[in-house]
């Protein structure tokens, strides 16, 4: 759906993005994630032709963003711009106009948007009689008005209360499943492992991991194992220390050990198991994890690390 390859922008000599390189799959959720000042912002403008690279190249579905790919794209900011003193079915309209809908097609799809966002009785309210969170919504619409092939989100949780945090979340797996390719920027990394299915990150424009989400934790997992059963795990073969945690019990593995052969040796006690998993750092704590180790490519090293390539313990490279 959507190709970067080796895309650098540079601002007074200092590169925002660094020969970026990465590819989003058809009908997938996909993650850019990446600290305040990382490069993101950048490489969402570059995407949807904002901006322009210095080098590198961007295409959607096989052709060049700036020869007119990018006309399928549809980018939801982190920073809001709606007209204030309009109304709410007049700004849709708009909108829909903009991306090729005839006047009564898009004063359908804009009613039909506000029904599903719960704003059908505001549509003809200003903007500026709208709270933040109902207003994020309209804004929502104004980027899937026009059934986008790519729908580019950056930051589309900020401040939603929890119960339309889920609804976006929902509209989310809705387009998905009609065919929308979504591409989520957001430092909520619990809605990325809910959501996502790949995820790249950059650090100082740098790419630092790119991946499964599902991989990336496990890369950085700490050779570990969670279980809930009856009983002692005490002199288990292969287990370094048992610790309590969270309600279940953790056993740390020495390094030659798999979590295949505990499986078998706490079967073997007879030992009724209720749960047995990885314990995989969460999403947040990598994320924190990477950013202050530092971990990147090194300078002379050509296209992004994927998680096959990251350190198993999580260390420097």
């Amino acid at each position: 759906m959507l190709e970067v390859r080796e895309v650098t922008k540079s601002y007074d000599g200092r590169a925002v993005v660094n020969r970026a390189s990465f590819t989003v799959e058809p009908g997938e959720v996909f993650a850019l994630l990446g600290p305040n000042g990382a490069g993101k912002t950048t490489l969402i403008r570059m995407i949807t032709d904002i901006l322009r690279p210095d080098s590198g190249t961007i295409t959607l579905e096989g052709r060049d963003i700036q020869g007119g790919g990018g006309a399928r794209i549809a980018y939801l900011p982190e920073e809001r711009g709606l007209y204030r003193r309009s109304r709410v079915v007049d700004v849709l309209r708009y909108f829909g106009e903009l991306k090729g809908l005839g006047p009564a097609r898009a004063l359908a799809a804009s009613n039909e948007l506000l029904r599903r966002v719960e704003l059908a009785e505001w549509a003809d309210k200003q903007v500026q009689t709208l709270s933040k969170g109902m207003q994020q919504k309209v804004q929502l619409c104004t980027a899937l008005i026009g059934d986008p092939r790519l729908l580019i989100l950056d930051e589309p949780f900020s401040g939603l209360d929890p119960l339309n945090v889920q609804l976006f979340e929902d509209i989310i797996h809705e387009r998905r499943s009609a065919g929308t390719t979504v591409l989520l920027s957001t430092h909520q990394m619990n809605k990325v492992e809910q959501v996502c299915d790949r995820a790249l990150m950059i650090n100082r424009g740098q790419t630092v991991l790119y991946g499964r989400v599902a991989e990336i934790r496990r890369q950085y997992s700490d050779h570990a194992v969670l279980v809930r059963a009856d009983g002692s795990l005490d002199g288990v073969p292969g287990v370094r220390s048992v610790e309590a945690f969270n309600g279940e019990r953790k056993l740390t593995l020495t390094a030659d050990t798999s979590p295949e052969s505990v499986m078998r040796a706490l079967l073997d006690r007879g030992l009724r198991i209720e749960s047995f998993a990885l314990a995989t750092l969460p999403l947040e704590d990598i994320f924190v994890k990477v950013v202050r180790e530092g971990l990147g490519l090194d300078r002379g090293q050509s296209g992004p690390p994927t998680v096959d390539a990251m350190p198993s313990n999580g260390g420097s490279r």
